[in-house]
């Protein structure tokens, strides 16, 4: 009984010893949680009183996408060099991933007959199996040729298939297998790595790099909204932020008056 005493209270000091180290988000999913907990024991009649009925967890303050500057974008597919299979298959995700701003389970969710080269266009599922249509840029096109041709897929694709499905992936690992979410996600660190971008970048970048890019040239955010999928334009405009950002960034940093003498 003593230790059933002693739990509210612990549980009350966790968030307020975890607010003096940790981030907002961090300390917001354990507050819920210890809530959670309360909760549970008051309804267990463990203890009698939920101290955590009228405890708030934190508001957690929006933060802004970080994409890379086109210039790292073209110094993490430049460094993508080799005609081996895995380079062409590297090649070509991080062609598609950029140029098309896919999500990283929609990228290894991808069929062969979801891509039409000739058309130019990709069939991608999105969350709740949302389907659209994706235009493929000529770069992303071309990296996928060479990763159909004889030296790039079919280089790596067995003699007999381990599972049903794994023969229409468009990706696949060294193995023959249909490449999963962790395996894409290691091929992008590494190779973000490799050019000294490996604390920067992972699959998520090259798709909040696509949407900013593209709007920092002037494309309209509704045609963004419709290549990224997002369900609601709200959520494309944290991306016009992040242009503004980078517009006010370069003013300060160029023009003669912005900082004052």
């Amino acid at each position: 009984m003593r230790l059933r005493a002693l739990l509210p209270l612990v549980c009350l000091l966790v968030p307020g010893v975890i607010a003096a180290q940790e981030a907002p988000a961090t300390v917001a999913r354990t507050t819920v949680a210890v809530r959670s907990l309360h909760r549970y024991l008051a309804v267990e009649e463990v203890v009698e009183v939920d101290a955590g009925a009228d405890v708030e967890a934190p508001r957690v303050p929006a933060g802004l996408p970080k994409a890379l500057s086109e210039e790292e974008i073209t110094r993490l597919l430049d460094g993508i060099t080799g005609d081996e299979p895995v380079a062409r298959r590297d090649r070509a995700m991080l062609e598609v991933l950029y140029g098309t701003g896919l999500r990283i389970a929609e990228l290894v969710g991808l069929g062969l007959g979801d891509v039409d080269l000739d058309g130019a266009l990709l069939r991608a599922f999105g969350k709740g199996r949302r389907e659209r249509i994706v235009p493929i840029g000529r770069m992303a096109r071309h990296a996928l040729e060479a990763w159909y041709d004889p030296g790039g897929r079919p280089a790596l694709a067995p003699a007999r298939w381990a599972r049903r499905g794994d023969a229409e992936a468009v990706f696949l690992n060294q193995r023959g297998g249909r490449l999963t979410r962790q395996g894409a996600w290691l091929v992008v660190k590494g190779r973000a790595t490799a050019v000294g971008l490996g604390d920067r970048v992972w699959p998520h970048v090259l798709r909040h790099s696509c949407a900013t890019h593209m709007l920092d040239h002037g494309a309209d955010i509704r045609a963004v909204q419709e290549l990224l999928g997002h369900a609601s334009i709200s959520t494309t405009q944290v991306y016009t932020k992040v242009s503004q950002e980078r517009l006010f960034d370069a003013y300060r940093a160029a023009h003669p008056r912005a900082r004052g003498r």
